[in-house]
């Protein structure tokens, strides 16, 4: 089996790519919550030298998807339910925001772009596996530029990059409960309301159905959460 391809290029160009390679790990889970971040491990993982590497997790600290311990490097930021609920509770509060702009302000493009976002979204599976949850990545980025779909007729620019980082840290949180939510929950029909709402112009009813989303994803996190806090620890192997 080949290694990762080398990330060629200057420190700069090389930070910048296991930056976006790290972020897209943390956010899809494949590097867990608390998770000790080992630099050596990592330059490895992008075929990048420690410098850049330790480059890309100072950003992601920054940005509060990992954390650095004093003297003892990093780790990805906990998914602790403290946090989830600020998270849940804030992104109620801006997208509602930015989707009554949405509705208020949007034309005829922006109904198509909805309309289409919310069919393509149907059509794709969530798992690619009918008998067990596994990501279907094609799900998940149609999933994503549905929610951008329906807040992109907002004119405050600097209200939609808001959204964007609390979706952004929302997916890691996401990522943890799917396999809870998978097969009961009928997402689809969560948003295909929510278009028609939003199609409708609908304010009132198009927010509270995205809040009742929202809320609903993260009492699957909760419960997710729960389940791994009361899980067992998992058993060392002998001379560990």
């Amino acid at each position: 089996m080949t290694g990762p391809p080398s990330l060629a290029g200057s420190p700069d160009t090389q930070a910048t790519a296991a930056y976006r390679r790290l972020r897209a790990a943390i956010l899809e889970g494949r590097l867990a919550p608390g998770q000790r971040l080992k630099v050596q491990d990592l330059a490895v993982l992008c075929g990048a030298g420690p410098t850049p590497v330790r480059e890309a997790l100072a950003q992601l600290a920054a940005e509060g998807l990992a954390r650095r311990i004093e003297q003892r490097g990093f780790r990805v930021a906990d998914a602790d339910p403290a946090g989830l609920s600020e998270l849940v509770r804030s992104r109620c509060l801006v997208e509602a925001a930015a989707l009554r702009e949405a509705i208020a302000r949007g034309d005829a493009a922006w109904e198509d772009s909805v309309a289409a976002a919310e069919r393509r979204l149907a059509r794709l599976p969530r798992s690619l596996d009918p008998a067990r949850y596994v990501t279907n990545p094609a799900w998940e980025a149609a999933h994503r530029r549905f929610h951008q779909a329906l807040v992109s007729a907002c004119a405050a620019t600097p209200l939609m990059a808001f959204c964007e980082r609390l979706r952004d840290e929302a997916e890691r949180y996401r990522a943890q409960a799917n396999a809870v939510a998978w097969p009961g929950r009928d997402v689809a029909a969560e948003h295909a309301a929510i278009a028609e709402a939003a199609l409708d112009r609908d304010a009132d009813r198009a927010v509270a159905l995205l809040a009742q989303h929202l809320d609903a994803t993260g009492e699957f996190v909760r419960l997710a959460l729960e389940r791994q806090a009361a899980a067992p620890p998992p058993r060392r192997r002998s001379g560990e």
